[in-house]
């Protein structure tokens, strides 16, 4: 196997992560990249280091041109820089939608000036609402990849797989005039087969570490407490909206986390300097 090094941990596993547990289920010889946030921020190139803190330095110059303060807590709305490499970052997902919940989700993030990432089914739900789809991306979410049908990519061909990523790329390109660079497999099962057609079609793949488990509850307190309960530092938190008791928990989840300190975030914001790789398993 290919020699191990910081930036990626090479995991011999034939699947990672069911929807209910953490796990590494550790069988057969086959491989693919791993990496942490905050490796692939250590490891980010040079370049990409440099450019972010030119970008950094201008946005606090703009900051104090217009005598504004430019404390640590800064947020992602407004398409603000934010450095995750000082600030306690955390990054928002929401899977499985846009659904008819999403516009009031929107409303929520818009008036608390945050960003999330949402990871899209392309059957029933692109397909349905390329409204939401649009307002996603004018309002300065991040677009992701939840495939076409939710099908369990390392169970299917691989003609099956390359077909259920590739079709939510090209809805959301024809709607948006962009292409997502993340995709979350669904139950975070992937393997070297799903990690090398992401690879070929562009996206890093992107798995968790909160869940609330929102599929089998419509309790918002709860969501809530197990989301806070699991958040850490470079954590990713996935929740959908697709269910009732979600986006009532949204509120409350963000004053809280805020009141802890955590800056909350986009998946590509969390890795920055870095740059999503294509291909890659992120996470936490």
């Amino acid at each position: 196997m290919p020699k191990q090094n910081s930036a990626a941990r090479r995991t011999s596993i034939a699947g990672l992560l069911t929807a209910t547990s953490l796990v590494l289920a550790l069988s057969g010889c086959a491989s693919y990249d791993v990496t942490a946030p905050a490796d692939a921020r250590a490891e980010a190139p040079a370049a990409d280091v440099k450019a972010k803190d030119a970008r950094l330095a201008a946005a606090g110059d703009a900051k104090h041109q217009n005598g504004a303060k430019s404390g640590g807590k800064t947020t992602s709305a407004g398409g603000a820089e934010v450095d995750c490499r000082k600030a306690k970052c955390v990054a928002l997902t929401f899977d499985a939608g846009p659904s008819e919940n999403t516009n009031r989700l929107l409303d929520i993030l818009k008036r608390e000036k945050v960003h999330a990432t949402f990871f899209m089914l392309g059957k029933n739900h692109i397909e349905k609402r390329p409204a939401e789809v649009k307002r996603i991306d004018a309002e300065g979410h991040e677009l992701a990849n939840h495939t076409w049908s939710h099908q369990i990519l390392t169970d299917i061909k691989p003609e099956t797989a390359w077909r259920e990523i590739s079709r939510v790329q090209d809805a959301v390109r024809k709607i948006t005039g962009k292409t997502p660079k993340l995709m979350r497999p669904p139950q975070g099962r992937t393997d070297e087969n799903v990690s090398k057609i992401s690879k070929e079609l562009g996206v890093a793949q992107v798995l968790w570490s909160v869940t609330a488990k929102d599929y089998a509850t419509n309790d918002s307190a709860l969501i809530t407490k197990r989301v806070l309960e699991q958040t850490e530092r470079d954590g990713i938190i996935l929740l959908h909206d697709i269910y009732r008791g979600t986006v009532p928990a949204v509120p409350g989840i963000l004053k809280e986390l805020k009141k802890r300190g955590y800056t909350v975030v986009t998946v590509s914001q969390l890795l920055s300097p870095a740059k999503p790789e294509p291909g890659m398993v992120y996470r936490p």
